[in-house]
């Protein structure tokens, strides 16, 4: 009895490491896939949502805005969550490279691209709050081109009025030390 036991536990214990096995396997391939979808950056593979995200991050750092723009809103139109959240990031990054990329001299053509720089941002920390890097160039793209809103706000107001001292209009406070 107790040696059917002991061969049934490693039994199942060999079963279970198998499978384990098995499963590792299964996903080192699936990252060689990956890894050789990346190398040859001219074909990806459609089934291959990483290869993408990678052909669109290599577009983005070429002179094609067009196409990455295409690939990033094919990722962000996808179902995997990760990889949205950095579409949307990359994205963002990639409207306010070219908004400095065309400088202080083209201001007309620079203002959309940082606007649509600014709503990128935004989505993604909408998507993921804690998102410190979209944050950092949210604040960046609100420092080129500030809101609107905020600026007309500001100058209607005017000087602030000046507030009285609630201490000083109370009735029975002594202001001296005890």
């Amino acid at each position: 009895m107790k040696r059917r036991t002991v061969h049934l536990i490693f039994g199942a214990t060999a079963l279970f490491t198998g499978l384990a096995a098995g499963w590792q396997t299964s996903q080192l391939w699936q990252a060689e896939r990956v890894n050789a979808a990346i190398a040859s950056a001219g074909s990806v593979n459609a089934d291959l949502p990483e290869a993408q995200f990678a052909q669109a991050l290599a577009l983005s750092r070429g002179t094609d805005s067009e196409a990455a723009t295409r690939a990033w809103k094919a990722l962000i139109a996808g179902e995997r969550t990760d990889l949205r959240e950095g579409a949307r990031y990359n994205l963002g990054n990639l409207h306010l490279r070219e908004a400095l990329a065309h400088g202080e001299a083209d201001v007309a053509n620079a203002l959309p691209l940082v606007e649509l720089a600014k709503q990128r941002y935004r989505d993604a920390l909408r998507e993921r709050p804690d998102d410190w890097e979209a944050r950092y160039n949210l604040e960046r793209a609100l420092w080129l081109a500030p809101e609107i809103e905020q600026a007309a706000a500001a100058e209607d107001e005017g000087p602030e009025p000046p507030r009285e001292r609630v201490v000083t209009t109370l009735q029975g406070v002594r202001l001296d030390l005890p």
